[in-house]
């Protein structure tokens, strides 16, 4: 499958129009990440660099296509001395699949300065990986489509958990392969690692009840540096679902226990109808014959 290179490698059109290219998939709609990681690379590239984007609100308006070229259209709503805004528009044969507003401010800015604490969390390399052999068929898919990542999900048995929350989990991720030195590529990366495995830190107090599960709206806030070729713990709480939705949050954490990023996510997670799949894949070989 595809490299996170790949897939972040846009093309210029026009002054503010970009295009991405058509990824490779086995999923019959764009994985989400891929959409928010490329939006948010149409913007960085309308900011001088003297200004790092600090956050993002993105809206999952329809699924997108994956054998289709994406355009994204960039808005320049503000361009301050400390700040600017943008807004970016995905488009998919001329109508929106994706919205989103990034912030950006202008870098070494001093101030008050605190962060909660990393959670007490088995480091990765404790966690068993399981083989290909041991997962189903969707499962395995995933695993293929995501082979550049090293994703490892903490254990029930040896996670520390509080009565007070309604779900927890946490992960560790990171790249398998060295990723380029550019602040923003990693920013970037990480808004396409940020929609993984979040959505199923709702399950988890529903292990056998299949919903389908969609992105709705992602929401991501950068606090200081990190690179996503480096371990990352991505501590995940899902306060609530009800009505078909659900909430998710993650607080994202490198390894010597600095909060670098933190998430929300609703998604879509109702009850699935008979037949139907939960994550619509091909389960062809060739992602092309879908």
């Amino acid at each position: 499958m595809a490299k996170i290179e790949d897939i972040l490698e846009i093309e210029r059109i026009d002054r503010d129009l970009f295009r991405g290219p058509a990824i490779r998939t086995h999923l019959q709609r764009t994985f989400g990440g891929q959409v928010a990681g490329q939006t948010l690379v149409a913007a960085v590239r309308t900011v001088d660099s003297d200004k790092h984007v600090h956050s993002l609100h993105g809206y999952f308006i329809r699924p997108g296509i994956p054998d289709v070229p994406t355009v994204f259209q960039v808005d320049r709503l503000r361009d301050g001395r400390s700040f600017a805004t943008r807004r970016v528009t995905a488009i998919q044969e001329g109508e929106p699949i994706f919205s989103m507003s990034a912030s950006f401010h202008l870098v070494d800015q001093e101030g008050i300065e605190h962060q909660d604490s990393m959670p007490r969390v088995v480091g990765p390399e404790e966690i068993d990986v399981p083989t290909i052999d041991d997962l189903d068929e969707a499962h395995r898919i995933f695993a293929e489509e995501w082979a550049q990542w090293d994703i490892r999900i903490v254990p029930r048995d040896r996670l520390e958990t509080s009565s007070a929350l309604a779900s927890q989990q946490r992960v560790w991720f990171r790249s398998v392969d060295a990723l380029p030195d550019d602040p923003n590529f990693h920013v970037c990366t990480l808004a396409y690692m940020s929609d993984m495995t979040l959505l199923g830190s709702a399950k988890v107090p529903h292990p056998d009840e299949p919903t389908q599960d969609a992105s709705l709206d992602h929401a991501m806030w950068f606090m200081r540096p990190f690179r996503a070729d480096d371990w990352l713990l991505y501590d995940q709480t899902s306060p609530s679902a009800f009505g078909g939705r659900a909430l998710t949050q993650g607080r994202i954490f490198d390894r010597s226990g600095r909060l670098v990023a933190a998430v929300t996510q609703e998604g879509l997670s109702r009850r699935l109808r008979p037949g139907a799949q939960p994550f619509p894949v091909s389960t062809t070989d060739d992602p092309s014959k879908k």
